[in-house]
């Protein structure tokens, strides 16, 4: 049963704060977003060395991860072991990022992020507690 209706879900997260406050049942609450669109937003431009750069960091992170793995079985110069496995990280990572982009073929010469968005979020709860809900939310709302 819809109990109350929000135009955006920090609202309707927020309703459900309030009723798991009062001591409120929340398993029996639902958040059900309608109307249903995907939303991509545009972050910049995709270039061959930004994508370079991407695949670097991602190739040093995964280096380090490495280097430390095989380091802690080093004897001596642990920490050129590090050193190393970053630095190959780093390079092979701009290769495999600078590649990757270019055979594209400029399909997608863009960065974005892509987010699920309701026109509206409804609180639907099971009938029987349906009285209960509207009394801490009218309680609360009021006060």
């Amino acid at each position: 049963m819809t109990i109350a209706t929000y135009p955006n879900y920090l609202e309707a997260q927020r309703a459900v704060d309030r009723l798991s406050d009062a001591k409120f049942p929340v398993d029996r609450v639902t958040i059900v977003g309608t109307d249903v669109r995907l939303v991509e937003r545009v972050l910049g431009r995709m270039t061959i060395g930004r994508a370079a750069l991407a695949g670097a960091g991602s190739g040093g992170w995964f280096g380090l991860l490495v280097g430390v793995l095989l380091g802690i079985f080093a004897v001596g110069a642990w920490w050129q072991v590090v050193v190393f496995a970053v630095v190959a990280g780093l390079l092979w990572g701009a290769a495999f990022g600078a590649i990757a982009h270019a055979m594209t073929g400029g399909q997608r010469d863009f960065k974005s992020a892509s987010n699920l968005q309701a026109s509206t979020y409804s609180l639907m709860i099971d009938a029987e507690y349906a009285g209960q809900a509207r009394q801490i939310l009218g309680e609360t709302a009021a006060g």
